[in-house]
């Protein structure tokens, strides 16, 4: 099977920003590592860059039509650190697949799952319309990047989160 992972952001947009570290960044880690998990599990991978690299997004919506699955990675920030939890972004087709994504990773951090068990509908997104996701791709948002704990139980994870996000998307 072909899937596109990519990573939000962009080498010159850091997304949110707390603790020390930028959604970028973090982003860009666990995309090699669910990329890497599929390639091992002998998945054909298209990234939105390599190590460090993270292109645009018009680059990540153009590797779309390559993968039978695209995936983005994300973390949501929030001005109240104690929100938390995690969430996909969908289209309505793509609701379990959004639901099974996100359960895989809370049942790792231990974080509650948002929105409806996990999934988010693009339409009803305070974000409004995502170019990603209305190319048919799906966007997790792994953990609120604003919440100390969330953060640290992500990083201290973030090898088996990789492995659960690839073992969902490889089923």
């Amino acid at each position: 099977m072909e899937f596109v992972i990519t990573a939000g952001h962009s080498n010159t947009d850091p997304g949110a920003v707390a603790h020390g570290h930028t959604e970028a960044e973090i982003a860009v880690d666990m995309r090699n590592l669910v990329a890497a998990e599929l390639r091992l599990r002998g998945h054909r991978v298209w990234t939105d860059g390599e190590g460090r690299d993270n292109q645009p997004l018009a680059t990540a919506i153009n590797l779309i039509r390559h993968g039978a699955v695209a995936l983005e990675i994300h973390l949501n920030a929030s001005s109240n650190p104690q929100a938390t939890g995690v969430e996909t972004i969908a289209l309505p087709k793509q609701r379990d697949l959004a639901q099974r994504i996100s359960f895989a990773i809370s049942a790792i951090l231990g974080l509650r799952v948002r929105g409806e068990a996990g999934y988010i509908d693009q339409s009803a997104s305070a974000r409004g319309k995502l170019g990603f996701v209305t190319a048919g791709g799906l966007i997790a948002e792994l953990c609120f990047i604003s919440n100390q704990s969330d953060l640290v139980q992500l990083q201290s994870n973030m090898h088996r989160v990789a492995s659960a996000i690839a073992g969902v998307l490889a089923s």
